[in-house]
């Protein structure tokens, strides 16, 4: 009775990110930018505790395999979207001129984030190399900067920054999802500084970002991490 209950216990808590991913979705909606960011962090959350706890219990199933892909296209993929979506239709966001006539069909090219998302994360379930590392950007720092970005930087961005930015910025962010760049993983192995250095150099710029910037430093750790992932391709 007990193995019955515990093999459940991952999928559960998968289950829990969905339920904060479709809440956040309410909340991008209604443009109300920071409760919709809490629930994609507290997806994150979830989602980082469904694997451990995976491992942890020898719990692995094919069901939960394709749950959590579900529920991290919602939660990192469309709920991110819609924010950028509800972003985009903010009356006080300049275009330029000759975007003019199709204003009103510009927020659309958000959901490119939701799809590029989506393939992400088919790509991710069948492909061997990722196993200790990532190729491309994960859809929760695709998620965690969007989210960031808009409710950290939603008056400054409106007061100085076209709308044409943001949507070039969605399409490096679409390219990053599936690229081939590859990314290293924040898990650790051991504590020694010779096996984890790049993560450390990681954590130390983050919590820095994070206290400087503060909700905003979630957009910045984000570029962080991407920027420390080209430099160590590069060696």
């Amino acid at each position: 009775m007990a193995n019955s209950i515990t093999k459940h216990i991952p999928n559960a808590v998968t289950c829990c990110n969905l339920f904060s991913g479709c809440i956040a979705c309410v909340m991008a909606f209604e443009a109300n930018y920071t409760w919709a960011m809490f629930f994609i962090v507290l997806g994150a959350i979830f989602d980082f505790f469904d694997g451990m706890l995976a491992r942890l219990l020898k719990a692995h199933s094919p069901i939960g395999k394709e749950l959590d892909s579900l529920a991290d296209d919602i939660s990192f993929g469309i709920a991110p979207a819609l924010m950028v979506f509800a972003f985009l239709k903010e009356p006080g966001l300049e275009l330029p001129a000759f975007l003019a006539d199709i204003r009103a069909y510009i927020p659309y090219v958000a959901f490119l984030l939701a799809v590029f998302s989506g393939l992400r994360l088919a790509k991710f379930n069948v492909d061997e190399r990722q196993t200790s590392s990532f190729i491309g950007l994960p859809t929760p720092g695709n998620a965690l900067f969007w989210g960031s970005l808009i409710v950290g930087g939603n008056t400054f961005i409106q007061a100085h920054i076209s709308g044409i930015y943001v949507i070039l910025l969605i399409l490096i962010f679409c390219y990053l999802l599936v690229s081939e760049i590859p990314m290293f993983s924040l898990k650790f192995k051991n504590l020694s500084w010779k096996d984890n250095k790049l993560t450390f150099i990681f954590l130390l710029g983050a919590v820095l970002l994070l206290i400087f910037l503060g909700i905003s430093g979630f957009a910045a750790t984000i570029v962080w991490y991407i920027l420390l992932s080209l430099f160590a391709r590069k060696k």
